[in-house]
């Protein structure tokens, strides 16, 4: 047994001495690669949309103990919003995040979600708009790798003039690109193409009678300073779908260990923007109450009369989308999809308690 003692006692011995007598020897490190990311925002700094993912970054930073770290860049200031996609996808920046009517044509499939179908509430629409993503994968995306989608709130009537009856919008000059325009034509109003940051002056020297926008944007761009009347027309009101996305070869050089934890943040992120757009428009409506601003409130008739003028929108978009090589049954079941998940989300966001300032008596506050 001594005997035995003496041999371990002795190669232990003799492998701190050849430890030793190697030069410089160091034990092999644990492997920490690390990352910086680009990120590119059109969304001024101090809008509570760029402030997210500032709080997104210094999140990533915290949990991945330094190894990933973001390169921010707000406000446009490394891409303007209509290349943030393309910049994304040729590797100028590593992520980005704009919304599909800054280039229009290039995301059709996902076109489906801004139409007039009646979003109850922008935290409706952003798990809708998600849940269509994951549930049909448009090939449209194939470029990019999805880290989340967020919608907008529905857009309302806001103008100068009060909107009580449809037939009170005929005539009137909305500021309303894209769907949205096409949404307010068929209301019966006159769309114009005005840029969002011209708006106010528009509206105030009566070279416009109003916009067509969430309820956020009374505050967020003062609009309750010159619209006094806003009518709450959710039941017909287009959202934007906006993107979170990264360059492929970007998350590819995560680390294997990291990964879980970015594509965990990723996930968290989606859901503090749904509730983050239900919060602005709550903000946007108490400024406007402030100012005086009347929220005009739809009769159950002027609903059903505003729903039938909007239905060709939505019939306009499937015929377009059959020239586009797509079934009409495929394009009507996206429209299924929608339905369903806005129903579905909407008896899941009252017992949650999450209030609105759009939708059913049930989820007002």
């Amino acid at each position: 047994m001594k005997k035995k003692h003496f041999m371990i006692s002795l190669s232990l011995a003799v492998i701190i001495s050849l430890v030793l007598l190697i030069p410089n020897f160091n034990p092999p490190a644990v492997s920490a690669e690390s990352i910086t990311l680009k990120f590119a925002n059109y969304f001024p700094p101090p809008a509570r949309h760029s402030k997210l993912i500032e709080e997104f970054a210094a999140r990533l930073e915290e949990r991945t103990n330094g190894r990933i770290k973001i390169e921010y860049f707000a406000g446009g200031s490394l891409l303007r919003a209509p290349a943030i996609y393309k910049g994304v996808v040729s590797g100028i920046a590593d992520m980005g995040l704009s919304h599909i009517e800054y280039t229009p044509g290039r995301f059709p499939v996902t076109g489906a979600t801004e139409m007039p179908v009646g979003y109850p509430s922008g935290w409706v629409s952003n798990q809708v708009v998600n849940d269509f993503y994951h549930k049909f994968k448009p090939k449209e995306w194939k470029d990019v790798k999805m880290l989340w989608l967020h919608a907008g709130t529905p857009c309302l009537i806001i103008s100068k003039k009060p909107v009580r009856r449809l037939d009170d919008l005929r005539g009137l000059k909305i500021r309303a690109p894209g769907m949205v325009g096409k949404t307010l034509a068929a209301l019966g109003g006159t769309p114009t193409p005005t840029p969002i940051m011209e708006v106010y002056d528009a509206i105030s020297k009566g070279v416009i009678d109003g916009v067509n926008t969430p309820f956020e944007t009374l505050k967020s761009f003062r609009f309750a300073e010159v619209a006094k009347y806003t009518t709450a027309s959710w039941q017909v009101g287009n959202t934007y779908t906006f993107f979170v996305v990264m360059n492929k070869n970007s998350y590819k050089k995560i680390p294997a260990d990291l990964k879980p934890i970015f594509d965990q943040l990723c996930g968290e992120y989606k859901e503090r923007y749904a509730l983050m757009w239900n919060q602005i428009d709550f903000e946007g409506r108490n400024y406007a109450l402030q100012k005086g601003v009347e929220i005009i409130e739809l009769s159950p008739a002027e609903v059903t009369v505003w729903k039938q003028a909007a239905a060709p929108v939505i019939d306009a978009y499937t015929k377009d989308m059959v020239k586009k090589g797509y079934s009409e049954s495929e394009v009507k079941s996206w429209f299924a999809y929608i339905d369903q998940r806005t129903q579905y989300w909407l008896k899941t966001q009252i017992p949650l308690y999450i209030k609105s300032p759009t939708g059913p008596p049930e989820i007002r506050p």
